[in-house]
């Protein structure tokens, strides 16, 4: 295998990570799953599930976790931090569940991933986006995103 090849199974095992981020943040808000049974269930169990028009891939276990984890543990910091981020009159309550799990996990990666370059963690969870949504979505969570990595990765901007 090529550094190439090896490299493109990465980034794809890392989206698929987001991804199940995301659907178990989703799942802890709405059904009030805790942490420690979400992790159980997003691990190996769920690898390479399908989603909507085919697999979403294997994803990166660790990395996912990590995602659930400091979500978890730093989401008072984090919705702070996005609450300025969000149009006026705008809200974390007043979006959707799936919205909100998106912001905060791409809230957790720019606060604390400095592995994870600010403009790809914009790229992958406007993806996750569109995964879940067919309008103006996508949208809403580049432009709040981008103010986010603006403020959390000054020097990348």
């Amino acid at each position: 295998m090529t550094a190439s090849e090896k490299t493109g199974r990465r980034a794809v095992s890392r989206s698929a990570a987001r991804l199940g981020a995301v659907q178990a943040l989703y799942q802890m808000e709405l059904a009030g799953t805790d942490v420690s049974e979400i992790l159980a269930e997003y691990g190996a169990s769920r690898q390479g599930e399908a989603f909507e028009d085919g697999e979403h891939g294997t994803a990166d276990t660790a990395f996912m976790h990590d995602i659930i984890k400091g979500v978890v543990r730093d989401q008072r910091a984090i919705d702070k931090a996005l609450v300025g981020c969000l149009s006026d009159g705008w809200t974390l309550p007043r979006l959707d569940a799936t919205l909100r799990a998106i912001l905060r996990s791409a809230g957790y990666e720019l606060a604390a991933r400095s592995d994870v370059p600010g403009r790809v963690v914009i790229s992958e969870y406007v993806d996750v986006a569109r995964a879940f949504f067919d309008g103006p979505e996508p949208k809403f969570i580049n432009a709040a995103l981008d103010k986010l990595a603006r403020e959390k990765r000054q020097a990348e901007f």
